[in-house]
C-alpha cells in the first residue's frame, strides 16, 4: 500500500509505470521535469490570458457598430459581410482558447497526480517550479 504522508525517497513511480524512479540522479531529473511541467502551467495561464484580452480588443465591441460595419460592406458590394467574418474569427479563438484550456487542465491534473505520489523531493520540485514559472511569465501580462 502506498503511504498517506510525504517521504523522503529517491524511489517513486509518477503517473505511469514506466516512470519508475530508483536512484537518486533519477530523481533529480524528474524532479526537473515536474519543475518544468509547473513552469509550463504558469506560462500556459498568462498565455491563455494574453490570447483572450487580445481577442477581446481586436473583436467590435457594440452590435450596433457590426450592423453599420454590415451595411457599408453591402453597400461596397463584398461577398461576406464584417459579421459573419468576425463571428468566424470568434469562434475560431474560442475553439483555440478550449484546446489551450484542455491542455492546461491536462497538465494541472498531472501535476496534482504527481504530488499525489507523496513524495517530498517531487512536491518541492512543483512548488519551486509554480513559482519560477509566476516570477517569470506574470510581468508579460503588463507588456503590450
Amino acid at each position: 500500500m502506498a503511504s498517506m504522508h510525504f517521504i523522503f525517497s529517491d524511489t517513486v513511480v509518477l503517473l505511469f509505470d514506466f516512470w519508475s524512479v530508483h536512484s537518486p540522479a533519477g530523481m533529480a531529473l524528474s524532479v526537473l521535469v515536474v519543475l518544468l511541467l509547473a513552469v509550463l502551467y504558469e506560462g500556459i495561464k498568462v498565455g491563455k490570458a494574453k490570447l483572450l484580452d487580445q481577442v477581446l480588443m481586436n473583436l467590435p465591441t457594440s452590435i450596433s457598430q457590426q450592423a453599420i460595419a454590415e451595411t457599408d460592406g453591402e453597400s461596397a458590394g463584398s461577398d461576406s459581410s464584417p459579421i459573419s467574418r468576425t463571428h468566424h474569427r470568434w469562434y475560431l479563438c474560442h475553439f483555440g482558447q478550449s484546446l489551450i484550456h484542455v491542455i492546461q487542465v491536462v497538465i494541472g491534473y498531472f501535476i496534482m497526480l504527481a504530488v499525489m505520489s507523496y513524495n517530498t523531493w517531487i512536491f518541492l520540485g512543483v512548488v519551486l517550479g509554480s513559482a519560477v514559472g509566476y516570477y517569470l511569465a506574470y510581468p508579460l501580462l503588463s507588456m503590450a
